[in-house]
C-alpha cells in the first residue's frame, strides 16, 4: 500500500488500481474510507484509478490536529499527493462529499486540473442543497418497492426532525437504484468505512467560502462531468443539474435509474459515461 506525507506530517495512503491515465479519486461519506469506491464498476479496465484514504479514514493515519478534518484543510492533501505523484496535470474525480473537496482543489489549482468529474455530488462548497420537496419526488418514485412503507415512514420521521439512528438504517434503500444483496451489504459496511468524528469536523465554520468557489468555478475553464442518480434522494438530479450551471460549459448527465452510488446499480452505464467523458 503506498503512502505519502502530509504538510503536517500525516502519513496518508492511497490505492491503485488499473494501470494506464491516472483518475484521482476522492471518496465520500463524509470521511468515509476509499474502499466504499469499490473499483467504480470496473473504470480499472481503462483508467489507473489512485484512491485516496482521507486523513483518519481507511489506511491513512489519525492527524495530530482533529482541526485537520475540515473540508479546506482536506484539500491541502490532495495538492500533496499530486505532488508526490508527480503529476503536473491530472483528471479528478470527487464523489458525494468528496466534490466539496474537488471543486475546492480546482478552484485552487485550476491549471493541475486536466478534467473534473463530480459524481452524485454534494453542493456544500457552493451553498447549494436539495430542498424537501425535490426529496419527496424522490421517495414518490419509489412506492412500488417492496421496502417502501418502512422506508418512507422512517423518512417522513427524518423530514420531520424526529428521526433516530434506526430510522437513517431504515431509509437505506432510498439511496440504491437497487436494493439487492449488493447494496444491503454496501450500506452495512457504512459505519465501520466512516470517521464519524472526522465527518463532524468536515464542515466545521470556515470549511467553505461558497462565494468565492461560485466565481472560481465560473473561470474554470477545464471539462467537467457533473453525473446525477435518476432517483438519488441524497443529491435529487435537479440540485445536481444546477451544480452543473456553475461551470462555464460542464457536461450534465442522468443516468436512468440511479441512486447515490452509480456504478453499483449499472456498471456498464456508468464506465461507458465516464470514459467517454475522460477519452472524449
Amino acid at each position: 500500500m503506498p503512502t505519502f506525507t502530509a504538510a503536517d506530517g500525516t502519513e496518508l495512503a492511497y490505492h491503485v488500481r488499473g494501470e494506464g491515465v491516472p483518475l484521482v479519486c476522492l471518496p465520500g461519506g463524509p470521511m468515509r474510507a476509499s474502499v466504499y469506491l469499490g473499483d467504480l464498476g470496473g473504470l480499472p479496465a481503462h483508467r489507473q484509478l489512485i484512491m485516496l484514504d482521507l486523513r483518519g479514514t481507511g489506511m491513512s493515519a489519525i492527524p495530530a490536529d482533529p482541526g485537520s478534518y475540515r473540508c479546506d484543510h482536506l484539500v491541502d492533501d490532495v495538492a500533496a499527493l499530486q505532488q508526490h505523484l508527480g503529476l503536473d496535470r491530472f483528471d479528478l474525480l470527487g464523489h458525494s462529499a468528496g466534490a466539496n473537496i474537488a471543486v475546492q482543489y480546482a478552484v485552487r489549482e485550476p491549471r493541475r486540473v486536466n478534467k473534473l468529474a463530480l459524481i452524485t455530488p454534494s453542493g456544500r462548497a457552493v451553498d447549494l442543497e436539495p430542498d424537501s420537496a425535490m426529496r419527496h419526488e424522490i421517495v414518490q418514485l419509489r412506492r412500488g418497492e417492496s421496502w417502501f412503507p418502512d422506508a418512507a415512514a422512517a423518512f417522513a420521521r427524518i423530514d420531520a426532525g424526529t428521526g433516530t439512528g434506526a430510522d437513517w438504517l431504515a431509509m437505506a434503500p432510498f439511496f440504491y437504484g437497487r436494493w439487492d444483496a449488493t447494496a444491503e451489504a454496501h450500506a452495512a459496511a457504512d459505519e465501520e468505512q466512516t470517521n464519524e468524528k472526522a465527518a463532524g469536523v468536515f464542515a466545521a465554520a470556515g470549511a467553505f467560502d461558497p462565494a468565492a468557489t461560485r466565481a472560481g468555478l465560473a473561470a474554470f475553464g477545464s471539462p467537467v462531468l457533473v453525473l446525477a442518480g435518476g432517483v438519488d434522494l441524497t443529491r435529487p438530479p435537479k440540485v445536481v443539474e444546477e451544480f452543473a450551471g456553475f461551470f462555464p460549459a460542464a457536461q450534465f448527465l442522468l443516468q436512468p435509474g440511479a441512486g447515490h452510488y452509480p456504478w453499483l446499480d449499472d456498471a456498464g452505464w456508468f464506465v461507458s459515461a465516464l470514459t467517454a467523458f475522460l477519452d472524449g
